[in-house]
């Protein structure tokens, strides 16, 4: 370890912040300004792009926060990839590291940099050696055309570098991170123009491309058919939003007191999806890659991932982890039994998928119950009625965590696979996943809120 150890010394950071904690202005300002770069970058287009296989993968781009064509095309699927390799190292004991002090700390998130920037580097490549992003046809044979495939690659790198560091200044300075502040930024702009976009669809000219002004031009027309599979969309979206909400709410409260201070109380509270929305982003983004590599493969001929037609995978491997709209099929009358194991098999991969990356993050992310119960002892609380011991809180703890972790973890892959199922008016994952950054992202900054409006408060945070 003693290169890697040096390699990671030798990296470039972001500097963390000289105060112990910082204000809700400050925090806001560079949360907004990230914000502001992301969509701008999402609108510089590659210079020397002249075909865009990746453009029809739009689903793909909202999960992995990129704008396929522009110089953030790679997105955060170097970060989340990097992230589900280390995890996979770390989790089945072949990289062995003690992230309970702050050395192993450091060195994974050391190791997770170095990852990342080798698959900005290895992804920037192979978007453009298997022709995804490619130079004019035109240039095919000649000299230039090598030469632009350079271009294109620094260009996608360079894009890279810029959104690993956009996401440490987040971590650091912002609110939440990055990558979910990416993911939720893309599905909120995709919604919003999937919803009230007035403009004529390119599919059907006859109708508005946003659901809610093709709805009632529809209705109007007396195309029922339309009308209902745009009000099914809508419909979709609102029951993922409220189910989402509602189970954000759900979660158990372990009471705790202080020792040294009589009478003083408050719950430290477990949420019922434990391990948050990291789980779904995970297996998204695997299963994302798995498309994306897939269709790449394909072009390149060699479809050992599966086959394509036009837009739809339709064998292989990439067929499997698709899932069908079944809302939308029924409307339509052509639902079949192909497409229901289809669905079976999908909400499979995405439980299964969930449960693992649920563990797997709960013990690299410091929320075991070990971890937790260190916590709670060094803030000086303890369970009234209960002996003062680290051992015998992380017992009490296990009882929670270890349920909470699995059943949380298959009950967010669940919700994530019903949702892209339904056909909402964006990916039902992208859906689920902004929901949850959006509610979290509210609760942190409710409590920096708090924390700036009461001095006493903050005092006793400190």
């Amino acid at each position: 370890m003693s290169l890697f150890d040096k390699i990671i010394s030798n990296l470039p950071e972001v500097r963390s912040p000289k105060q112990k904690r910082l204000s809700f202005k400050e925090k806001l300002k560079w949360t907004l300004i990230i914000l502001v770069i992301f969509f701008v970058m999402g609108l510089v287009p590659l210079f020397g792009l002249g075909e865009n296989a990746l453009q029809q993968f739009e689903f793909l781009s909202i999960i992995l926060g990129a704008s396929f064509g522009s110089i953030l095309s790679l997105g955060i699927g170097p970060i989340v990839t990097s992230s589900i390799v280390l995890q996979l190292l770390t989790g089945t004991g072949i990289l062995n590291l003690d992230l309970t002090t702050s050395e192993g700390k450091k060195r994974f998130q050391g190791l997770q940099k170095v990852l990342a920037i080798f698959f900005i580097v290895f992804e920037a490549a192979i978007y453009v050696l298997m022709g995804g992003l490619a130079p004019a046809p035109a240039l095919a044979g000649t000299p230039l055309f090598a030469q632009f495939e350079f271009i294109l690659i620094f260009q996608l790198i360079l894009g890279g570098i810029l959104i690993l560091f956009m996401d440490e200044v987040i971590s650091k300075w912002g609110f939440g991170s990055g990558v979910s502040l990416f993911i939720a930024a893309g599905v909120a702009q995709q919604i919003f123009i999937r919803a009230f976009n007035f403009l004529p669809s390119p599919t059907n000219p006859e109708i508005a491309a946003g659901a809610i002004p093709a709805l009632f031009q529809s209705l109007s027309a007396g195309d029922v058919t339309t009308a209902g599979l745009q009000l099914a969309a809508v419909i979709s979206t609102i029951l993922v939003f409220m189910i989402c909400v509602y189970c954000q709410s759900i979660k158990a409260e372990i009471p705790l007191s202080f020792g040294r201070v009589r009478g003083y109380s408050m719950r430290w509270p477990l949420n019922f999806f434990y391990t948050s929305n990291i789980p779904v982003i995970l297996v998204a983004a695997l299963l994302a890659n798995v498309q994306l590599f897939a269709r790449l493969l394909e072009r390149w001929g060699h479809p050992i991932l599966g086959t394509f037609s036009g837009n739809s995978p339709i064998s292989g491997i990439v067929y499997w982890v698709n899932s069908p709209d079944i809302v939308q099929n029924i409307i339509k009358g052509s639902f079949s039994a192909t497409q229901l194991g289809q669905a079976l098999t999908y909400t499979l991969l995405m439980v299964v998928g969930a449960v693992i990356f649920s563990i797997f993050w709960m013990q690299t992310a410091n929320m075991d119950a070990k971890s937790q119960a260190k916590q709670i002892m060094s803030s000086g609380l303890q369970i009234p009625g209960f002996r003062r011991d680290e051992r015998v809180l992380e017992k009490i703890l296990k009882r929670y965590i270890w349920p909470l972790t699995i059943v949380g973890g298959a009950a967010v892959g669940l919700l994530a696979a019903l949702a892209d199922l339904t056909g909402a008016l964006s990916r039902g994952t992208g859906i689920l996943l902004a929901v949850m950054i959006i509610y979290k992202l509210y609760e942190e900054i409710a409590k920096q809120h708090m924390m700036d409006m009461h001095p006493a408060m903050r005092k006793f945070m400190e």
